[in-house]
């Protein structure tokens, strides 16, 4: 090695884009990754041990201005409809300082569970920190921004349209994300996709997350309705959309070059069907969120099955306990025995980072970003390491 290489070897290597190898390596400059290899490892690598080597963590979906909550807002089992309400009275008197505040915690939340890179729901105006060289030791994850854009009215959506475009052509990683469709009118999430198409960036929007969204979009009423109403931002021109409101929005937003479709809770056998025939998309799955909720059983199982990318996100703190990503996939590892270990560790990695258009993230291997996590562990087989990343906490780094 020279004095800008570094190796090291562990029982268990998970490049997550290959197969785990027992009794691996890693070499890496200061760069990337350059090597990954099994077997005897270079003559100078650093030995860990008794431990499984993994990438760092993709949050595919969180709102980091929540990250102030102590305790997620309203009761477990919350309707949705009910749940938009609390928060947003529990933000009437938030400020830009106050958001810049919660989203620091957030990333250093997010750092210290072993995350990498987060995709995140910037609602404009919002500061976030620019990394510098006193960051060194601890760095924050990478931000994939995703403007949000609100809006019923036309006066209200060409305003944050307006922010969306500024913060598309100034920021480097800035992305789209037009809201719901329940709080977007269907020309704005259009102009959106037109957007993402002619900046090539990410779109990210929360799709089919109960059954009351799908209510208010194929007849026009329900609770949800009762809401925009009680909110003053109901406009019965926009509503209903057609009885097959989401096979419309998602060829819609099958044309984006990345199109991240959040939640999924209600999707429905032939709206998956459609998905699975758009490489493009991917659907963001945020397990403890779904819980706080008590949804019915999340189809993830039937999307991994047809092929569909899933990531994995946290949601917010208004909706789950904390944020750390690894308590996702501990809580799938132990409540989803039908979907293979080895998916959920993709979902909690590469499938994020390629549904945000990441590719030398969320995995190991030669060309990608020496950035690593370790699990405590002393088994012989991948089933044991399994058991053991259901129940060890994640240490983040090296």
């Amino acid at each position: 090695m020279t004095a800008n290489t570094r190796a090291f070897a562990a029982r268990w290597i998970f490049p997550i884009s290959h197969p785990p190898i027992h009794g691996g390596w890693v070499r890496m400059d200061r760069q990337q990754i350059v090597e990954v290899g099994q077997g005897p490892p270079p003559a100078d690598a650093e030995d860990l041990g008794d431990v499984a080597l993994l990438p760092k963590l993709v949050n595919a979906h969180t709102h980091l201005e929540f990250s102030d909550c102590e305790t997620p807002i309203g009761e477990p089992g919350i309707e949705l409809y009910q749940w938009v309400g609390k928060v947003i009275a529990a933000r009437q008197s938030t400020t830009v300082a106050a958001k810049a505040y919660a989203i620091i915690k957030g990333l250093k939340e997010s750092s210290e569970s072993g995350v990498g890179l987060v995709g995140e729901i910037a609602t404009l105006p919002s500061e976030y920190p620019i990394p510098d060289g006193s960051q060194q030791q601890a760095p924050f994850p990478e931000l994939v921004t995703f403007a949000e854009t609100i809006g019923l009215s036309t006066q209200r959506g060409n305003e944050r349209f307006e922010l969306t475009e500024h913060h598309v052509q100034t920021q480097p990683r800035g992305a789209i994300s037009p809201h719901a469709p329940y709080s977007t009118s269907r020309p704005l999430i259009q102009r959106c996709v037109q957007l993402a198409c002619e900046s090539q960036r990410p779109l990210a929007m929360h799709v089919a997350e109960s059954p009351a969204e799908r209510e208010l979009l194929c007849g026009g009423s329900g609770p949800f309705a009762e809401t925009l109403r009680q909110l003053g931002v109901w406009d019965a021109s926009l509503f209903p959309w057609d009885d097959q409101p989401f096979r419309w929005l998602i060829d819609l937003l099958a044309k984006v070059p990345h199109g991240l479709l959040v939640h999924g809770n209600d999707f429905q056998p032939s709206e998956i069907e459609q998905i699975a025939k758009h490489p493009s998309l991917s659907v963001v799955y945020c397990p403890r969120t779904h819980h706080f909720f008590r949804y019915k059983p999340h189809p993830v199982g039937e999307m991994l099955a047809r092929g569909i990318r899933v990531a994995l996100g946290t949601d917010s703190r208004a909706s789950n306990p904390d944020l750390n990503l690894w308590r996702e996939v501990q809580f799938l590892l132990k409540h989803r025995p039908d979907i293979d270990p080895e998916k959920v560790l993709g979902m909690g990695t590469i499938n994020g980072a390629n549904a945000m258009g990441r590719s030398k993230q969320g995995r190991l291997q030669p060309g990608s970003l020496p950035q690593f996590n370790l699990i405590p562990t002393t088994a012989n087989t991948l089933q044991g390491v399994y058991r053991d990343m259901a129940e060890q906490p994640l240490q983040p780094g090296l």
